[in-house]
């Protein structure tokens, strides 16, 4: 009786709460009543975006991303002040909440999205992404796309196989988030379906680009966050281990949007800010747009293709097949001693394991590898244990 009524008093109070700060949203905003959820539940004393928040914070792909690759491999261990995955992730969601707050929209929404949208990274990066989706159309399961691989976790990997059960909205959101696109103005597609969805992930993994608004305003602010929250922070890395100096930053975009992190932060936040209030879409200015544009063909030219950021790409490329192969090999035999079974197989429900193929397995789990971790599994499988007493 008196977990009942405790929770009967939660569920009041919260749902009092949720619709006193829901009335002050913006008309544009996505209400709590609006969420769809694939497979209905229970009610729950926290509103539908927020649980799915705290659904991916708990998640095991969450806590991995301390150990992924941004952009500089093994960040953490060359240098403690260098950005990994968990550091962008926490900054976008910042930057996407503080955008959200000023446009009154819904930062529960906002959140979820922005915790979750690189969850389907694979170990160093975009780097691994190209390596590992080459890889994947070798063996017949589609080009890889960590967006897509991000949804597919929520959905399929997370909680031992079963999925998280997120909302539409935050799914979309994960889906849409697509960062390397260039676009001035967002506007959201609000009647988007499930099926747009699936049709949308069918297309990308046959090699057909296509690109997709999020259906919410929230998951546009969370896509262009990401950007935002990216782009000067890259360069301070990149500064950090000396591959480029702050002054070979063009003067004319040091003086448009500023030479640090912050500055460029600053300028991005306040634009955006500016021409998207109390409209339906979010819009850089023309300006600030075509000069956002220039900074990241910067930092392409000079942070992510420098040759001396990528002296071990190769060594990667081949990390990734020898892996493949082995583990495709175990599946195949049956090898229940392999790490795919003990570290991740032996784990997962069955619906997972009767509806996804030996190659997607092995997909999943190098895909959810840490840096370190896929490094240990290589060394473990390729360099040969030595008995020197055995035969004494």
């Amino acid at each position: 009786m008196q977990k009942k009524e405790v929770d009967k008093f939660f569920s009041e109070i919260y749902n009092k709460i949720t619709h006193q700060s829901e009335n002050d949203l913006s008309p544009f905003a996505t209400l709590s009543k609006e969420a769809i959820r694939l497979h209905p539940e229970p009610d729950d004393p926290r509103a539908p975006f927020a649980l799915d928040r705290d659904r991916i914070l708990y998640s095991g792909a969450f806590r991995r991303y301390s150990g992924k690759t941004q952009v500089i491999y093994f960040a953490s261990q060359l240098d403690e002040m260098l950005t990994s995955r968990i550091i962008h992730t926490l900054s976008v969601a910042q930057v996407a909440r503080t955008i959200g707050k000023f446009l009154r929209l819904n930062e529960e929404l906002i959140e979820a999205i922005a915790l979750s949208h690189d969850l389907g990274h694979s170990p160093f990066g975009h780097d691994g992404e190209k390596v590992l989706s080459q890889i994947c159309e070798n063996y017949g399961i589609g080009q890889y796309h960590h967006h897509i691989q991000s949804l597919h976790i929520v959905d399929s990997v997370a909680k031992k196989g079963r999925g998280l059960n997120l909302t539409l909205q935050v799914r979309d959101g994960i889906l849409s988030h697509d960062g390397e696109v260039h676009n001035r103005r967002l506007k959201p597609n609000k009647k988007k379906t499930e099926n747009e969805l699936k049709e949308y992930i069918r297309t990308r993994k046959s090699g057909e680009y296509v690109d997709m608004m999020p259906m919410t305003l929230e998951g546009c602010v969370m896509r262009i966050s990401d950007t935002v929250a990216y782009i000067g922070q890259d360069i301070e890395d990149a500064i950090r281990i000396g591959i480029i100096k702050r002054n070979d930053i063009p003067a004319d975009l040091r003086k448009q949007v500023g030479s640090t992190n912050g500055e460029i932060m600053n300028t991005l936040i306040k634009d955006v800010i500016f021409n998207s209030y109390e409209k339906g879409y979010m819009s850089f200015s023309k300006e600030i747009s075509r000069a956002l544009l220039k900074l990241k063909e910067f930092n392409y030219e000079k942070i992510y293709l420098n040759k001396n950021l990528k002296r071990e790409y190769e060594k990667i490329i081949h990390g990734f097949e020898i892996l493949f192969r082995l583990f495709l090999k175990d599946l195949k035999e049956g090898k229940k001693s392999s790490r795919i079974y003990r570290h991740f197989l032996e784990t997962k429900h069955r619906d997972y394991l009767e509806n996804t193929n030996n190659a997607e397995k092995v997909r999943d789990f190098i895909a959810g590898m840490t840096d370190r971790y896929y490094v240990e599994v290589l060394q473990d499988l390729t360099i040969p244990k030595m008995n020197l007493l055995g035969n004494i």
